[in-house]
């Protein structure tokens, strides 16, 4: 961490030698760039609306952030909720520097100017429609693979979808197809996401950068019919467990427990989380919303979050951020910090066969058995598949609060 401080602070003392420097963001559209590997970079888009303003832009998506800070020729631009920060130095109408997430020790090179440039080149005129469902295999770098869902539109050579897996979705991705060749890419200060793909006959092969840190392979192909497994079937109780039980800190240091009176005769939803997984974000925003109409009838909600940052006091300031950024009023519980590792979420909950995904979200009655566990999320860049999803939370859990 030391050396990763001393190095970007050298940077920006270099950079700030430098001519031609402003003191605060221009307000336009800007394009940017972060490096990934081999010489591949991951374009993006984001709006400065003014000095202390600026909205990302992914597909359907935007994020606004007013956590804008300035020193000198240099500004700081904290997304929400996530660690993640793009600290640049500003000339007129171009920043250079780097993406930073601090607990990770990882840097990007990040450069942006003012531009009205698309996030991907259109160089030639598609000759392929991606639009539909396709069958994909990813690969990782020890040769396990695991299964997708591509789901995309495709209008001329412009693109959105995303890619959903067993676990939760990739969120919502933006690109265009050139000719034969399928580019896509997110950032959302948690997602720094590049998909690389070349298409022939209905099947395509290609690469996905996260970052400069990892690549995954993959090849897909059409498939209409192609279906994930149960997200209700994943997770369970094992053997010889009746009840779901739980006792953790809340962001007070409260311990909060199942047996608590606030949890008595209500409808529980426990979720399984963290501040820096974006799936949980988007089932955090759905239940926030949810509990402002159902607790009244009934319904409690506690989140049970996994955090990779190293320090108690850090996991619990992550914490509050989330709660004031999404105005959470049900308890966040931190039941881990310092690793995310879900074998070591699994003995903070020996009742589960196994912790699969963040999130993981376990429905209890009002007698407070087990009635449902649903494994990952898909969030609103899933589209038809999310509305279903909240459909059937919707009618599940009134179906449980009508019960005496």
């Amino acid at each position: 961490m030391k050396t990763l401080t001393t190095a970007i602070s050298t940077a920006f003392l270099l950079f700030s030698c430098q001519s031609n420097t402003v003191d605060s963001l221009s307000p336009g559209r800007y394009r940017a760039e972060l490096k990934v590997q081999n010489d591949q970079v991951l374009p993006f888009v984001f709006q400065v609306n003014s000095a202390q303003s600026v909205t990302f832009k992914n597909g359907d998506e935007e994020i606004i952030t007013t956590e804008v800070s300035y020193e000198n020729d240099s500004v700081k631009i904290q997304l929400p909720v996530f660690e993640g920060y793009i600290k640049a130095r500003m000339t007129k109408n171009r920043l250079t520097g780097y993406f930073i997430t601090e607990e990770k020790d990882r840097r990007q090179e990040f450069e942006a100017e003012i531009s009205d440039a698309p996030r991907f080149s259109l160089k030639k005129e598609a000759t392929v429609d991606v639009s539909g469902i396709w069958e994909v295999k990813f690969t990782n770098p020890d040769g396990l693979t695991y299964p997708a869902m591509g789901i995309f539109e495709q209008d001329g050579g412009l693109v959105k979808g995303t890619f959903r897996t067993n676990t939760g979705d990739y969120r919502f991705l933006e690109g265009a197809v050139s000719g034969s060749v399928l580019e896509l890419s997110v950032f959302d200060s948690a997602h720094a996401f590049l998909f690389q793909a070349s298409i022939q006959e209905g099947r395509m092969i290609g690469v996905f950068y996260s970052g400069n840190h990892y690549k995954e392979t993959f090849i897909a192909h059409r498939n209409d019919n192609f279906t994930l497994d149960d997200p209700e079937s994943l997770t369970f109780l094992k053997e010889g467990y009746d009840d779901f039980e739980f006792s953790f800190p809340d962001v007070n240091g409260e311990m909060v427990s199942l047996a608590d009176d606030r949890f008595k005769n209500k409808v529980v939803v426990v979720q399984l989380m963290g501040t820096w997984c974006p799936n949980c974000l988007d089932e955090s925003k759905f239940l926030t919303s949810f509990y402002e109409s159902y607790q009244s009838k009934g319904l409690e909600i506690v989140a049970l979050s996994f955090e990779y940052v190293k320090t108690k006091a850090k996991a619990f300031a992550n914490l509050e951020r989330l709660k004031n950024n999404l105005n959470i009023t049900y308890p966040l519980l931190l039941a881990q910090y310092g690793s995310t590792d879900k074998n070591l979420a699994q003995e903070k909950l020996p009742m589960l066969n196994k912790v699969w995904s963040y999130p993981t979200t376990i429905v209890l009655g009002r007698d407070h058995q087990v009635r449902k566990i649903h494994t990952g999320y898909n969030g609103p860049a899933t589209g038809q598949v999310y509305l279903d999803f909240v459909d059937d939370f919707t009618t599940f859990i009134e179906t449980l609060l009508a019960e005496n």
